[in-house]
């Protein structure tokens, strides 16, 4: 009799079988249960040693013992004529049928069930890690040189004068930011905690700065009264303090009277000597201009008409005030909003614009903003040269990075535009906005998980959020989730990208009635205004010959979408037929197009 018939009559090989089964079974289990009850790690290995460990003593126990009806014997002290070693071996193998269904059902539920969720789970971490670790300013020596200026609180017995105590903290956040070596929170994450009772610990743990200026202002006529100090968050210690008792004369040298005290306290962290002087102005017309910026925050037509007059006195009275040209220009721009005849107010925001630059070649908010008007006017090359030179002038503010990355993605340089977008979240980690961009980024980069688990955290910031719904629907449409898609088109609260959203779905759903009375709806409502996106559910539903038009409306029309033709999965239906390239070559777009090639 051989080797391996004996194996097989005394059922090691079944015993082998049936173990290893059940083993994998064991490490499965404990691979789930281990992490979900918060067990030593070391636990799951100890399992896996000790079941390698039984594999051969369960072999040598097979060849050595035999089941008999008297009980467990050694093999040798049984005779062969009354074995039952046949009845055992068929028991093995119903044991082992029973367990490998088990072990089926297991991979069945784990396969379907729990990995989706811990996929989900890893992306949404991974993404989480990534963008905290650019909110570490993406090397961890910076974290010194981190400083987040707090809206100063207005402590005058008139409330109205808040807007001067906002617009100086304002004006001391740009007048760090222009220090290179200093990273400065922007205005928006900063302001976000503004009537916040909250320990400056935590703020300074969630901003990610190792410092905090924060301060209060007292107004009454023509006097001030500025306290301010600068606090070591980690340690809660008292770095610096004052305060000035000034006219408003003094204004812009109390601005420089801070900022140099606070370059002082950290000259061993900072490299640079010189220290950013403030822009100055008359009182009276600083005073204004603090006023218009207050107003335009609000982004409503009757404020933004009021900001508009106010500019306008600020220039009366200093026409050499470079700030104030460009938030007047700022202002132009806005006002398309508010029914402002397009190519008008254009015209006057670029004049502006360059008035401000004709006074302050070195102004890098203007040039940032130039870099937008070109964009919108897909003079792309243009755009591009603007932004470098804001981005080599000034690259310690979120608005320029924000910017590039936009642009980024219009050249279909989406690697480029995440790195830009993620430095940009470093600047400005509470803000909604700055989560949204970075899954733009990610969305037409085909990093889908990525763009879901971003926009996801945009919406947890803000919860309103137009478009933040619509593109998670996009990521799940991509993704072939179609349900999911129609409950996240079904929550978006801007209509008009709701209904581009439900026609796109509706469509992949194979439901042509609610598809077409979406895109009906869409166009009847929104048709002066959406070209683009009619024109992207055309092209994603196969129709190029409605698409074409419709891309054609939005060029003559200057829609801002088309700055996302390039890599936009909507369009890739179109990217064969000829009209496609030379569509892209009349925007200006074909060498990146070839670059992406």
């Amino acid at each position: 009799m051989s080797f391996f018939t004996e194996l097989k009559r005394r059922n090691v090989l079944r015993v082998g079988i049936a173990y290893a089964v059940v083993a994998w079974l064991l490490l499965q289990v404990s691979d789930t249960l281990v992490p979900a009850l918060h067990l030593p790690e070391w636990l799951h290995s100890a399992v896996a040693f000790l079941l390698i460990l039984g594999f051969p003593i369960a072999l040598v126990f097979a060849w050595a013992f035999e089941l008999t009806p008297e009980g467990l014997k050694k093999e040798k002290d049984v005779d062969r004529t009354k074995s039952i070693t046949d009845l055992t071996g068929r028991k093995l193998d119903y044991a082992i049928i029973s367990v490998l269904v088990l072990a089926l059902v297991y991979f069945a539920f784990d396969k379907f069930i729990l990995d989706p969720s811990r996929d989900s789970e890893l992306v949404n971490a991974t993404t989480e890690a990534v963008i905290e670790q650019a909110s570490e300013s993406l090397d961890a020596e910076n974290f010194d040189r981190s400083i987040a200026v707090l809206p100063f609180v207005n402590m005058s017995d008139d409330s109205s004068n808040e807007y001067f105590s906002d617009g100086l903290s304002e004006e001391l956040l740009n007048l760090l930011a222009k220090i290179p070596e200093l990273r400065v929170i922007s205005r928006s994450s900063a302001f976000s905690y503004k009537g916040k009772n909250m320990i400056l610990a935590d703020v300074a743990r969630e901003l990610n700065v190792a410092h905090i200026l924060e301060g209060s202002v007292r107004k009454s006529g023509n006097r001030v009264r500025i306290t301010a100090q600068l606090i070591e968050a980690r340690s809660d210690t008292h770095m610096w303090s004052d305060t000035y008792d000034r006219t408003l004369d003094d204004i812009f040298v109390i601005q420089d009277e801070i900022a140099l005290s606070v370059v002082q306290q950290l000259k061993g962290m900072l490299l640079g000597e010189a220290v950013p002087k403030a822009t100055t102005t008359d009182p009276q017309a600083y005073t204004l201009f603090l006023q218009s910026r207050h107003l335009g925050s609000r982004y409503t037509k009757e404020a933004t008409e009021q900001a508009e007059a106010l500019l306008k006195q600020v220039l009366s009275i200093d026409p050499t005030f470079a700030p104030a040209w460009r938030d007047l220009g700022g202002i132009y721009l806005r006002q398309e909003d508010f029914g402002r005849p397009l190519n008008e107010s254009r015209e006057l925001a670029e004049a502006a614009f360059q008035q401000a630059l004709s006074i302050d070649p070195g102004y890098a908010p203007a040039y940032a903003s130039m870099s937008l008007l070109a964009r919108a006017k897909f003079d792309f090359v243009t755009a591009d040269q603007y932004l470098q030179q804001a981005l080599q002038l000034n690259t310690g503010t979120a608005y320029p990075l924000d910017a590039a990355a936009s642009l980024m993605r219009t050249f279909g340089r989406f690697d480029k535009s995440i790195d830009l977008a993620l430095k940009s979240i470093s600047l400005d980690p509470v803000q909604a906005s700055q989560y949204a961009n970075l899954g733009y980024s990610y969305y037409y980069g085909q990093h889908l998980d990525e763009a879901a688990s971003s926009f996801r955290k945009a919406l947890s910031l803000g919860p309103k959020r137009f478009r933040a719904h619509f593109y998670v629907g996009r990521v799940m449409l991509a993704q072939g989730d179609l349900q999911e898609a129609l409950v996240e088109m079904q929550k978006e609260p801007g209509e008009m990208y709701r209904l581009s959203g439900l026609a796109m779905v509706h469509h992949s759903l194979e439901d042509a009635e609610a598809s077409n009375h979406a895109l009906a709806e869409l166009i009847d409502k929104y048709g002066e205004v959406a070209a683009f996106q009619i024109a992207e559910v055309h092209a994603f539903r196969g129709d190029n010959d409605e698409a074409f038009e419709w891309l054609q409306k939005a060029h003559d029309a200057q829609d801002g979408g088309l700055a996302v033709l390039l890599g936009n999965p909507m369009f890739t239906n179109l990217t064969s037929d000829s009209r496609y390239i030379a569509f892209v070559e009349k925007l200006g777009l074909l060498p990146y197009l070839q670059e992406m090639n």
